[in-house]
């Protein structure tokens, strides 16, 4: 049964002990995937809390460009954005897409059989993926398994998932799209990057301002519940999985909205599609580590 750790220190430093306990050195070119939080945006992971850890593994912040209207939809707008927020002052930054695309295949892929995602992830030997677990206005949540399918695919490639396929699509295709497609293939897609990376790739959800928004939204709703903590493991289906038991099983007044938009937009089926492709396992142990 997979291994899911926890603690509900939020320091700095519980990230680094967090990643210890994983048992597992990402080594090389190490990328770290988070999100860089649209303008306006209140709620993304700041810089400041997340340096430490990136800086133990020696990792490059890398990111996609968006499919919508906003401040990331284009390397040059997105990179002034990152100086903004403080990455390019503490890291080495790289969005993923800038220049060209690399497509992976996944022949088993349910709604879609390829993942258009940036082709400078060739230049990483390994990969930490960051996330902040919270709402979502079109996932119903976003954990590990949208920050490496969405978040990880190219301007195009997000809107590829997004229709569940299309090959040609505009912004306004991204809300008309059929929804249960568009979870499912996140689903597909996160298989694309786990056959990629291997056993070179973790995953850490920070579950802090937890709003039922994403932190893409330039206005997003304020927190709606408590902070509940740190979470990693090597299975991001598990890790996910048990972000949701965690709110599920609160007695937080405010998790009836978190939860009412998870079921709203059914994000469980990602969860359920990704543990369908092979990406992982909802079966899992939660070791506290505090």
């Amino acid at each position: 049964m997979t291994k899911v750790y926890f603690t509900k220190i939020l320091e700095p430093q519980s990230l680094v002990n967090i990643y210890n306990k994983l048992g597992v050195e990402l080594t090389g070119n190490v990328a770290v995937k988070l999100h860089s939080g649209e303008e306006g945006n209140q709620n993304y992971l700041k810089p400041e809390f997340v340096k430490e850890l990136i800086n133990y593994v020696n990792g490059t912040v890398v990111e996609c460009n968006t499919a919508y209207p906003g401040k990331r939809n284009t390397t040059k707008k997105h990179e002034k954005l990152m100086e903004k927020h403080g990455w390019s002052k503490y890291f080495n930054v790289d969005i993923l897409d800038k220049e060209q695309e690399l497509v992976l295949y996944n022949e088993n892929g349910k709604i879609i059989k390829k993942n258009i995602v940036g082709k400078n992830m060739e230049n990483y030997d390994s990969m930490l993926v960051l996330s902040h677990f919270k709402g979502h206005p079109m996932g119903g949540f976003g954990g590990a398994l949208k920050n490496m399918s969405i978040g990880l695919a190219s301007s195009k490639g997000k809107k590829y998932i997004h229709t569940g396929g299309k090959e040609k699509s505009t912004y306004l295709d991204l809300f008309s799209a059929d929804h249960d497609s568009f979870l499912m293939a996140m689903g597909d897609a996160c298989k694309t990057i786990t056959d990629y990376y291997k056993d070179k790739i973790i995953y850490i959800n920070v579950m802090v301002n937890m709003s039922v928004d994403c932190d893409c939204c330039a206005k997003a709703k304020d927190p709606c519940m408590q902070d509940i903590g740190i979470l990693a493991s090597t299975d991001p289906v598990a890790l996910d999985q048990a972000c949701i038991d965690l709110v599920y099983n609160s007695t937080d007044p405010g998790r009836d909205e978190l939860v009412e938009r998870i079921e709203s937009k059914n994000g469980l089926l990602t969860i359920k599609a990704s543990e369908e492709q092979g990406v992982g396992s909802r079966e899992y142990e939660l070791i506290n580590i505090d």
